[in-house]
Order: C-alpha cells, then sequence, then structure tokens
C-alpha cells in the first residue's frame, strides 16, 4: 500500500466528484473549483451531481475531502494535481476548446513546483506534447477516464483498466493510488505516452458511438419494415464476438463525451483516408431526424417530452439527443411541452416546462421519451419510445 498523499483536483464535475471520492478514502484531497455554491456543497458532504454511489460515500464513509476556491491553497504541498474541467468541441470553427484545462495548467506549475498535472479531461490527440514543450516542463501527462453518467464512482471502484499517459517514476504511483482505491484489486495498469492515452480515449467514445449507431440504425430499418426489433437484437447478440452491452436502441447518443469526442476524432484525421468515423458522426444525426420524424407520423397535437436526460439516474442533459428532436420539432410549429425536475425555469428553449406530472400528462396526447420509466406506466397508451430493454 502506497503512503498517504496530497491530491488536488480541479473540477467538480462528475469526473473531479467520483475521483474526489475515490482517493479521499485513503489520501487528503482537496477539490478546487470557482463556483463558491459548488465548494459549499462539497464542504456539507452533499455530491455536485446526481450519482447515488457519490452520495452513500460522502454520507456514510470516512473521507479525507475537502473543497476551495482558493488557488494557492489547494495547490501547496500537493504531491498530485488533476485537471478535470470541462471541454468542449466547437465544430462550426472546427476548434477543440482546451482553454480550461490550459489555464490550470499555467496555474498549477506557477504555484506548485514539484507535483505530477495529470489531465482528466477530454482534449485532442497531441495536446499534452503541446502543452510540456509551452511550459517546458515533463510534469504533464493525460490518464483518460472510462466513466458513465449516473456510475462514474462505480466505475472508479470497479476500472475495466487504467491508463496512465506516462512511465515516468510519479506516473507509475499515480496508477498505484487509483488501483489502490478501487474494490477490483486485478485491474491492470497500463503505461503508455500522453498521445497514445489521448488517442485511445477517443477511439474508445468513437467505437461505443458506432456500437449506439449501428443498434439503433437496425432499430429504423425494424420501424420502417414494421419488424420486432427486439427479436432481431437477442438473435444478432447472442454470438459472444458482439455480446449484449449498449445494444439497446435510443433517440441517439449524446451527453457530454460521445458527440464532441466523435467529432474531435474526426477532425483529428485531417486529409487522412477514412469513412467510418465520418459515418458515425452522420448516423446520429440521421437517427434524430428519423425520430422525429416517427413522432410527426403520430399527427399529436401536443406533443411532451418527457425528461431531457440522458440516462435513468443522471441529472446531465447536455447534448442530449431528445432536444435535437424536440428542436426539428419546433420548426414545424408543433406544440411541444417538457416535463423535468432538474429544469426550474418556466421555460426551457422557449419551450414551457411543466413542474406538475399529472398535469404534464393530461396535457400531452403523446408523451416522448428517451427511457422508459415505471411513472409513465399510468399512461403507456401514450408513450413513444425507443426503449427496447430498460436499460441505458
Amino acid at each position: 500500500m502506497t503512503s498517504r498523499k496530497k491530491i488536488t483536483i480541479v473540477g467538480s464535475g462528475y469526473v473531479g466528484m467520483s475521483l474526489s471520492a475515490l482517493l479521499s478514502q485513503n489520501n487528503d484531497v482537496c477539490v478546487l473549483d470557482i463556483d463558491k455554491s459548488r465548494v459549499e456543497t462539497i464542504n456539507k458532504k452533499e455530491s455536485t451531481i446526481e450519482d447515488l454511489k457519490i452520495e452513500e460515500f460522502l454520507k456514510n464513509k470516512e473521507l479525507s475531502l475537502i473543497a476551495t476556491t482558493e488557488k494557492k491553497f489547494a495547490y501547496k504541498g500537493a504531491d498530485f494535481i488533476i485537471i478535470a474541467t470541462p471541454t468542449n468541441y466547437d465544430p462550426t470553427d472546427n476548434y477543440f476548446d482546451t482553454t480550461s484545462v490550459d489555464s490550470v495548467v499555467s496555474d498549477a506549475i506557477r504555484f506548485n513546483e514539484d507535483a505530477l498535472i495529470v489531465i482528466k479531461s477530454t482534449i485532442p490527440v497531441g495536446h499534452t506534447k503541446l502543452l510540456q514543450k509551452k511550459f517546458l516542463t515533463k510534469r504533464v501527462i493525460f490518464s483518460p477516464e472510462f466513466l458513465r453518467e449516473g456510475q462514474a464512482l462505480k466505475d472508479n471502484l470497479y476500472p475495466s483498466r487504467i491508463i496512465v499517459g506516462s512511465y515516468c517514476t510519479k506516473s507509475k504511483l499515480f496508477g498505484e493510488l487509483l488501483k489502490n482505491s478501487s474494490l477490483k484489486k486485478d485491474v491492470d495498469i497500463i503505461h503508455m505516452g500522453s498521445t497514445e492515452a489521448e488517442a485511445v480515449k477517443l477511439f474508445a467514445n468513437a467505437y461505443l458511438a458506432m456500437r449506439v449507431a449501428f443498434f439503433n440504425e437496425l432499430d429504423s430499418y425494424s420501424l420502417n419494415y414494421n419488424l420486432e426489433t427486439e427479436s432481431i437484437i437477442k438473435g444478432i447478440c447472442y454470438d459472444e464476438r458482439i455480446g449484449t452491452g449498449y445494444n439497446n436502441p435510443s433517440f441517439g447518443y449524446g451527453g457530454y463525451c460521445l458527440p464532441k469526442d466523435t467529432k474531435q476524432l474526426l477532425s483529428n484525421y485531417g486529409d487522412i483516408p477514412q469513412t467510418l468515423i465520418k459515418s458515425i458522426v452522420t448516423s446520429n444525426d440521421t437517427r434524430i431526424k428519423f425520430i422525429a420524424n416517427e413522432i410527426k407520423k403520430l399527427k399529436p397535437k401536443v406533443i411532451g417530452f418527457y425528461r431531457l436526460i440522458m440516462k435513468t439516474g443522471s441529472d446531465n442533459f447536455r447534448s442530449s439527443a431528445i432536444q435535437e428532436v424536440i428542436h426539428i420539432l419546433q420548426k414545424e410549429a408543433f406544440k411541444i411541452v417538457i416535463y423535468e425536475p432538474n429544469i426550474n425555469d418556466k421555460y426551457h428553449d422557449n419551450v414551457p416546462v411543466i413542474d406538475s406530472f399529472d398535469d404534464f400528462k393530461s396535457i400531452s396526447d403523446v408523451i416522448v421519451s428517451n427511457r422508459d420509466s415505471k411513472e409513465l406506466e399510468c399512461v403507456k397508451e401514450k408513450v413513444f419510445t425507443r426503449d427496447i430493454f430498460n436499460d441505458n
């Protein structure tokens, strides 16, 4: 077992929050965030995101975890500085915004001369090398995360693998810290260059997006020819080379990672010949348009959208496919209402938000839901969903 370390984690989204809960079991963790309300939430032993396992840890475990907005306090004496701030890809400008990551690296180097700076945020392939060159240091490395929304801590407790983009002594210690905090003691720690680790992250997410797109297109085919999607998918997935994971149709992939990561990977290709990565991106747009058309065929008077979140147990609806469906139907002047308890405003993107579920279900003659719910059983005849297996 490695000795106790001081670890600073910058950012308290689902990556930062899950790592904070994980590593504060055996280490002294300080979360740095610019949002005072998030800092106060963590210091009250509450989670900034919806994740049952994180909430359980904060409530019941003895964790060495504090949060602050003060940079100097956070960085001073840290053995490891983990960057978990948001990044985003802008397809219009073909630009991946790494401003938050770059800023944290600059601050970390200024306030701490020894810590290993580990980037967990998704960045373009080759970006770590650019930062090493810019700041004349090898202390900046990349280590990808492979987390599901709503199950981020669970995925860190039982990781499929731990990848660290460096071969240096401190990076090996960092890998051991992650492993020793997990409950899966036979997990593999894989060391490689940071550029290769960046590529692993983007290609892994592209593969998952490809699988989602495949089963969505299968479902589109089944709907068009009035076939039973469930039977076809089950028949295919009995082949052990294909397997059963990630095979439940949806309105399209979305969330924090898959949309931006696939587009970023596509832009990384530049002039390299390829068709598959481009097809994954365009397939998602095609599926979203297909779903909108299927809803239009029902000739609804009022379309109720039940939840904007991508998955059950999550509070995130960033880049959710269901919002794209709404935008298409908005342009065609359909009357639309939304039921989403995570929205406190009366309108979302100019669409009325109904805060009462009883009012919502009586107003809507068609209820659109990306994922089915027990709450919808009483209005099952109104529900349009492509959730075949009741699984995220």
